[in-house]
């Protein structure tokens, strides 16, 4: 037992990914008799949702403290991440629908509820007006929408109560903590879970080869290909034009004085395990006041996850294409909006994508059964997701500092010779 925990659970569900495959091969359609052990996987997943949102949403907005007192810093930071995620949910809406990444397979046959996937097509048929829009977002009951686990009215929810919790200052701080202190446990509830990353990933990755083929094999190749395609075009076009532009520094020391951070964050892949490096690098290498960087790469932390906002676009769309789901403009809108505030909910840990995928498939009537296709695969792509968050929360405090003075531009121009 030792030994198998002695192993980064990385590698252990690349192992369970490759075992996995050569069983589905050898096995054939029959391998789908072990498929009920993904299935659990899969259903410890969607139970995490509600309370990970819930806790994880009300604390990070909670968290940003006094709006009126933060000025130039608060408003800077908030909106480029609003606007970076927004960017990274239709980059990798376009991304996808461009490359159509799950054309090459039909995955009807693997829907456990072909009713289910029927009403998702019916719906899709649907007028849904702007009004109707607008009126679904305001949840009638809140404890109904979490039993129905209807995301989006949850998320208004979440979000109302952390303004609350804001507006009541101090008496709202006995509720904020509960809020963070059950963010941190949900967050540690997902650890546990992800433990069962590599069983899960055998199971489904024997019944997907098994079931689907090398078709199969050859989608997911290229959705890989593709979330690192977008995470390099946020990083490298994104992220340098707001240092460039925004900022008026040099793109280079930039990313030199990130170094560290990106190598933390990709082989950990989670922001909060790489926290403490970036917040060393913003300060040390980039020369952002402490002040600054505390607060935005922090906050970023918790609310910035352009890497997953991105992939949570291109993952829907993959889902779509295979199950043959149709998506109008106003499910675009709708991934839109919940893939950025999705984002914002998602913890900064390993896996905390596929949560965060319900979510947004539940409410475009994308078959959950896309979760069993990319699960097996998440683990590669969740690494490069991790890079491109934790390089946007140090573009963002270097450019808000930038912005605001609070930089030592000399510091972060020699820093490549400390």
């Amino acid at each position: 037992m030792k030994t198998w925990f002695a192993i980064p659970l990385w590698q252990r569900v690349i192992g369970a990914l490759i075992l996995g495959v050569i069983v589905g091969f050898l096995w054939g359609p029959d391998a789908e008799s072990i498929k009920i052990i993904g299935d659990v996987f899969i259903a410890f997943i969607k139970m995490l949702v509600v309370p990970l949102i819930f806790f994880s949403l009300v604390a990070g907005v909670a968290s940003i403290g006094d709006l009126r007192k933060l000025g130039s810093v608060g408003w800077r930071a908030l909106l480029l991440f609003v606007v970076t995620g927004q960017i990274a949910v239709w980059l990798g809406l376009a991304i996808g629908s461009f490359f159509t990444p799950g054309s090459g397979i039909d995955a009807r046959s693997m829907a456990l509820d072909q009713g289910a996937l029927e009403r998702a097509q019916e719906r899709q048929q649907e007028a849904v007006t702007f009004r109707d829009m607008i009126l679904e977002v305001v949840p009638d009951s809140p404890v109904q929408v979490m039993a129905d686990v209807n995301v989006l009215p949850l998320i208004v929810f979440s979000l109302l109560i952390g303004i609350g919790i804001l507006m009541a200052k101090e008496e709202g701080k006995p509720v904020l903590a509960i809020f963070e202190s059950g963010s941190v446990v949900m967050q540690k509830v997902t650890m546990v879970v992800m433990e069962l990353t590599p069983f899960g990933v055998f199971a489904l990755m024997a019944w997907v080869a098994g079931t689907l083929g090398l078709d199969a094999l050859r989608a997911l190749g290229i959705l890989v290909a593709l979330n690192y395609f977008g995470c390099l075009l946020i990083i490298l076009v994104i992220y340098s034009s707001m240092i460039k532009f925004l900022a008026k520094l040099p793109v280079i020391d930039f990313f030199r004085g990130i170094t560290d951070a990106i190598a933390v964050s990709y082989s950990t892949a989670s922001s909060n395990a790489t926290l403490p490096v970036t917040l060393r690098c913003a300060e040390r290498n980039l020369g952002v006041s402490n002040s600054v960087a505390a607060f935005v790469i922090s906050l970023g932390a918790t609310i910035n996850m352009n890497g997953t906002a991105m992939y949570l676009g291109l993952a829907t769309i993959f889902g779509a294409q295979a199950f043959g789901v149709d998506l109008t403009w106003n499910d675009y809108f709708l991934i839109s909006i919940l893939g950025t505030l999705g984002a914002i909910g998602a913890a900064g840990i390993p896996g905390a994508g596929l949560i965060m995928m319900v979510l947004v498939f539940g409410a475009v009537g994308v078959p959950l059964e896309t979760i069993a296709l990319v699960a097996g695969v998440d683990r590669i792509m969740d690494m490069m997701r991790t890079t491109t968050n934790v390089s946007g929360d140090a573009a963002v405090a270097t450019t808000v500092a930038a912005m605001t003075g609070e930089i030592d531009r000399v510091e972060m121009i020699s820093a490549d010779d400390v």
